[in-house]
Order: structure tokens, then C-alpha cells, then sequence
């Protein structure tokens, strides 16, 4: 009696998910000033290693996801999409993630520890996303 053949499957193939998540980590590691090379050195990986993740050519284990995120000092599901807040989806809530000024603000807001001056600093915020422009008069 001959065995069984056993078909290997194909290899994982990175999906969108796994190049959202790396774009999210580059985002993140731009707006912290981090290089590749130096998220590399923490998480005991080559800088091109960490360029793939970025791009998305490979997956990324929760363990190394941990990893990065500890680095990075974010909640690890910072790197996963959430759904629109219902009658705000106009804002790409997602997209947020992806821009180093949005990153590099909530990075340092979230340093801030006394209470008082986070909501001092959200206040200044608020008041001056709702400052418009004046038209200007020829």
C-alpha cells in the first residue's frame, strides 16, 4: 500500500490587511523619528526586513506585531482598521493612521501625563480647528 500524497498548500501570500498594517507601522516610525535601520536593531531584524513589513511583502507574526507595537509604545490594535464612526465616515478616520503630522501629534499628546495639560492641550486643539480662515478683500 503506497501513502497518501499530502498536497502542500501554497505559501501565504501577504493580503491588503497585511500592507495596511505595515503602512501603519511606517507611519508610526516616521512620526516618532525612528529609522528602519533602528526599528530594525529593536526587534533584532535587518532594516530590509522592516522595509518589507512596511510595504507589506510580509507577514507579520503577533508575536513581532507585539514587538513593534511595545517599540513603537502604541496599543498593538492601533495597526488594524476600524470601522467609521457612524455619519463621520466623510473623514477617512483610517487614513488618519497614515499621516506622520496625525502620528507624531497623538505621539505627543499621549507623553503628556498630567491630566490638566492634556485637556489644556486638547482645548488649543479644538479651538483652533475651528478657527477659518477670513476671505480676503481685494
Amino acid at each position: 500500500m503506497t501513502p497518501p500524497v499530502i498536497a502542500h498548500p501554497a505559501p501565504k501570500l501577504a493580503t491588503d490587511a497585511d500592507r495596511t498594517i505595515g503602512s501603519r507601522i511606517a507611519a508610526l516610525r516616521v512620526a516618532q523619528g525612528l529609522s528602519q535601520a533602528a526599528l530594525g536593531t529593536a526587534l533584532g531584524v535587518s532594516f530590509q526586513q522592516v522595509q518589507k513589513y512596511e510595504k507589506g511583502r510580509n507577514r507579520i507574526g503577533a508575536g513581532r506585531l507585539q514587538a513593534i507595537a511595545d517599540v513603537l509604545k502604541v496599543p498593538v490594535e492601533t495597526f488594524f482598521t476600524r470601522p467609521p464612526a457612524s455619519g463621520r465616515a466623510d473623514l477617512g478616520a483610517t487614513t488618519f493612521l497614515e499621516d506622520p503630522q496625525v502620528m507624531e501629534l497623538v505621539s505627543a499628546f499621549v507623553s503628556i501625563t498630567d491630566t490638566t495639560t492634556r485637556a489644556g492641550v486638547l482645548a488649543i486643539v479644538k479651538a483652533t480647528a475651528g478657527l477659518r480662515p477670513k476671505p480676503e478683500r481685494a
